[in-house]
């Protein structure tokens, strides 16, 4: 725009020179003579035509360059408070987690038997869509596997969903239901994410148990990311108990009332475990969660935050029971 303007400026200047020229002709100058001056006047002036034009075009430019400057600032402070908005709630989940386990432990006490990581004791998703629509329910399958050697007394099944909007930062954990069902009974029973669902008494070794599960998600749902966590724990009548060293995560996005996405995948476990490192079972290994996005498109990292919150409550729930079962006779 700088150059365009002083181009034109000199676009100028060279018309009034060819004017003058024009002008100071003497009567006594030849045909020739005003027929050169007068051209090179028609010349500056198309000169001058051309450089006003350019010069507009150039500060055109300028203004709808700022104009995309100022928008980029406007976006990038509103990523930024909401990018701080959501670390904020999430340090506020793993705050209330930690003091959870704090007055966990402080309840159960440090006497009895520990518990111990059991990987051989797993639990798996199958049938829950990786897209599920807003006003609508699906059901899908949790199967509880014993792969040791050994029956396992009681076995608790642990289930827990959490979801948010598409910027990560509201959550919409009461517009997701999430149900069970024993094989042995119709009933849809609700899973409150603070419970475990009724203990499968006993689980023989090399054996399973399935249950049947239900995720409803209200039709005022916005679209979003969610995440089912299962998770399995055990304890003998010896009192001897343990459980899966990790809560495993199964992503789904939430697709607004009345879409239509067609056939979908399955939900897949994640495979972003966010730091949990300061959250113990008993027997000091930690207890991470599988939790990501990858799957959503999203460049986004508030929704991973979210969910590493809704991961840190999950955590939290886990580990009040893991430390509260310690007593012997505490089963709940």
């Amino acid at each position: 725009a700088a150059d365009a303007a002083a181009a034109k400026a000199d676009a100028d200047q060279a018309v009034i020179d060819a004017q003058a020229v024009v002008d100071a002709l003497p009567e006594t100058a030849t045909e020739e003579e005003k027929a050169a001056a007068a051209t090179k006047l028609t010349e500056a002036k198309a000169d001058a035509e051309t450089a006003k034009e350019t010069k507009a075009a150039a500060d055109a430019a300028v203004v709808e360059a700022l104009d995309a400057r100022d928008d980029e600032r406007v976006a990038a402070v509103r990523k930024l408070d909401q990018a701080q908005k959501a670390t904020k709630a999430a340090l506020a989940d793993k705050t209330a987690a930690d003091e959870a386990l704090a007055k966990a432990k402080e309840e159960g006490g440090e006497d009895g038997e520990d518990c111990v990581p059991e990987a051989r004791l797993t639990t798996v998703v199958t049938g829950l869509p990786s897209t599920v629509v807003a006003g609508t329910k699906v059901d899908f399958n949790l199967r509880v596997t014993n792969g040791t050697d050994k029956t396992m007394d009681e076995v608790l099944p642990f289930a827990y969903v959490h979801a948010t909007d598409r910027s990560g930062l509201k959550s919409i954990d009461d517009l997701v239901h999430l149900q069970w069902s024993s094989a042995s009974s119709s009933k849809w029973k609700t899973v409150d994410n603070k419970h475990y669902m009724d203990a499968i008494s006993p689980l023989k070794a090399g054996t399973h148990a399935d249950i049947k599960m239900r995720l409803k998600i209200d039709a005022s749902a916005p679209a979003g990311n969610g995440v089912t966590f299962v998770a399995g724990d055990y304890f003998n009548d010896n009192g001897t108990c343990g459980g899966n060293p990790d809560l495993e995560g199964y992503e789904f996005l939430i697709a607004a009332a009345g879409s239509k996405p067609g056939k979908v995948d399955d939900a897949k476990p994640g495979t972003t475990k966010p730091n949990t490192s300061d959250v113990k079972t008993q027997t000091s290994a930690s207890r991470p969660v599988n939790g990501s996005l990858a799957a959503t498109g999203s460049s986004s990292a508030m929704p991973q935050l979210a969910l590493a919150s809704g991961a840190a409550v999950a955590i939290g729930a886990g580990a009040v029971f893991l430390v509260r079962r310690r007593k012997a006779g505490t089963h709940a």
